[in-house]
C-alpha cells in the first residue's frame, strides 16, 4: 500500500474542502485535498455565490479573474407570494466589494479554486480518491486510508479535515456524535428549458405552503418544488402530470414547458437534513461545512458558510500546521469560532420552515390562498424598502462573516 505524508489532509473536493486547502498552500502549508468523483460536475448543487464568498476572492486578490467566468448577478431577491410580487432583500447597500449574488454552477467555482490552488507547490488535489477509513493510535487520528483506481492509499497528516459533506465517512469513522434538529421538508430538483423573453432573476413562488425555485442556469432553469418530508415514495406512486400542473398553476411562464418533464427519473430528490456535530474534533482530526452541520436549502447559504468555516480554519490552523506544533487546543478554537453563527443560522431555518411548511401534507391540489393576502412582515418590506437591507444583510453576508488572515507565504508558480 502506497503511503503519503503531508502536513494537512482534506477529505472532500467541495466548497470547504477546496478553499481550505487553497488557503493553506498559500500560507506555505503542505496539503493533499481527497475527491472521491472523477470531476467537479455534479448537477443540483448549491450555486449561489454570496457576497461573503466574494469578498474573500477580493482578499485574495483574485476576484476580477473570478468574475470573468459565466455567471449572473442579482442584486435583488424576491418572489412572488400568494400572486403578489415582493422585494425581500435589496443587496445593492451592502458594505462589501460585491453588491449581489454571483449564480455561477459549483463546477465552475471549485475548477477555479482547484487552478489556482495547484499554483502553490504545497497543493496536491487526489481525484477518484474516496476515503475508506482513519488511521488511528491511540486517541489520535494521524491519518486517512482512501480507495484508489490504482489500489489502496494511506495519507499520514498532522491534522485529517473532515470536509466531506453531510454523509460524512469522515465523522461517521470517528465516532462523532449528531445533532438532527428535523426539517419538515425534502426538495425535488430539476432542469426547465429556458426561453426568450423570461425573467433572468432568482424567483420563488409561494401559494398555500407550496414553494417552487427558479435559478437561472443561462440557457436553462434549474428548478426546486419544496414538497413534504418523506413525501416523495408517495408522490413517485402518482403520475409525473401531478407535479406538471402544480408548477404550472404556481409560475404559469412554465406551462409551455413542463412537458419536458418525461417521467420521475427527470426529477431528483434532496434529502433535506439539519443537523450538527456536538463536538466537532477529536485529537488530529477536524469537521468543517456540511460534514459538521448539515444546512438546508433556505436562502441557498450552505455553500457560503462552507467558506466561511474554512477561512476561520485557515486563519486558525495555518501556523501551528506549519511549525509542526497543532494541538487539540487549536481544533477547539475553529468550533469555538464558528459555532454561534452555524447555531443561529441553523435556528432561522428551522423556524422558518417551521412556520411556512410545517402544515403542508401533501401534494395533491389545494385551493391557492387568496390572491392578494401577504403577511405583515413582507407587507412592511413593501412599504419601507429600507427594510429590505436586513433580510439582504443576512443572506448577503450572513452572522460573523470571516475574513482572511492568512498571510501568502509559499512562492506560486508561474501560470
Amino acid at each position: 500500500m502506497e503511503t503519503l505524508h503531508t502536513r494537512c489532509c482534506i477529505a472532500g473536493g467541495g466548497p470547504a474542502g477546496m478553499m481550505l486547502g487553497y488557503l493553506l498552500a498559500r500560507a506555505g502549508v503542505d496539503v493533499i485535498v481527497l475527491e472521491k468523483h472523477a470531476d467537479f460536475l455534479r448537477d443540483f448543487r448549491g450555486d449561489t455565490v454570496h457576497p461573503s464568498t466574494l469578498e474573500v476572492m477580493g482578499e485574495l486578490g483574485v476576484l476580477d479573474d473570478f468574475l470573468t467566468r459565466p455567471h449572473t448577478e442579482l442584486r435583488e431577491i424576491g418572489g412572488r407570494i400568494n400572486g403578489v410580487e415582493v422585494t425581500i432583500a435589496d443587496l445593492r447597500h451592502l458594505p462589501t466589494r460585491c453588491k449581489f449574488v454571483a449564480v455561477m454552477p459549483q463546477w465552475d467555482f471549485l475548477n477555479f479554486l482547484a487552478e489556482r490552488g495547484t499554483r502553490y507547490p504545497g497543493f496536491r488535489v487526489l481525484m477518484r480518491a474516496a476515503v475508506s477509513d482513519l488511521i488511528i493510535e491511540g486517541e489520535r487520528v494521524i491519518g486517512a486510508r482512501a480507495n484508489t483506481p490504482d489500489g489502496p492509499l494511506e495519507i499520514r497528516a498532522d491534522v485529517v479535515v473532515g470536509a466531506d459533506g453531510r454523509h460524512s465517512t469522515v465523522r461517521e469513522r470517528a465516532g462523532l456524535s449528531v445533532q438532527d434538529f428535523g426539517a419538515p421538508i425534502d426538495v425535488l430538483w430539476m432542469r426547465l428549458p429556458k426561453r426568450s423573453g423570461d425573467s433572468g432573476s432568482v424567483l420563488g413562488y409561494f401559494d398555500a405552503g407550496r414553494l417552487f425555485v427558479t435559478i437561472d442556469r443561462g440557457d436553462y432553469w434549474q428548478c426546486a418544488f419544496v414538497i413534504p418530508k418523506g413525501g416523495f415514495d408517495a408522490l413517485r406512486a402518482r403520475d409525473v402530470q401531478v407535479l406538471r400542473d402544480e408548477i404550472a398553476s404556481m409560475a404559469p411562464f412554465m406551462r409551455d414547458r413542463v412537458a419536458e418533464l418525461h417521467g420521475w427519473d427527470d426529477v431528483k430528490l434532496l434529502t433535506v437534513v439539519v443537523d450538527r456535530l456536538r463536538r466537532w474534533y477529536r485529537p488530529g482530526l477536524l469537521c468543517i461545512g456540511d460534514a459538521a452541520h448539515a444546512m438546508s436549502p433556505m436562502g441557498g447559504v450552505g455553500i457560503n458558510l462552507a467558506i466561511q468555516d474554512a477561512v476561520a480554519a485557515a486563519n486558525i490552523l495555518a501556523a501551528p500546521l506549519r511549525a509542526g506544533t497543532i494541538s487539540e487546543r487549536h481544533l477547539h478554537a475553529v468550533e469555538k469560532r464558528r459555532l454561534f453563527p452555524i447555531r443561529v443560522t441553523q435556528w432561522a431555518q428551522v423556524f422558518a420552515a417551521a412556520r411556512i411548511f410545517g402544515s403542508v401534507a401533501s401534494v395533491a391540489p389545494r385551493p391557492p390562498s387568496r390572491t392578494g393576502s401577504l403577511p405583515w412582515p413582507l407587507r412592511l418590506l413593501r412599504w419601507f424598502p429600507y427594510l429590505r437591507r436586513f433580510p439582504a444583510r443576512f443572506i448577503g453576508m450572513g452572522v460573523q462573516p470571516e475574513h482572511v488572515r492568512t498571510p501568502e507565504l509559499a512562492t506560486p508558480r508561474s501560470s
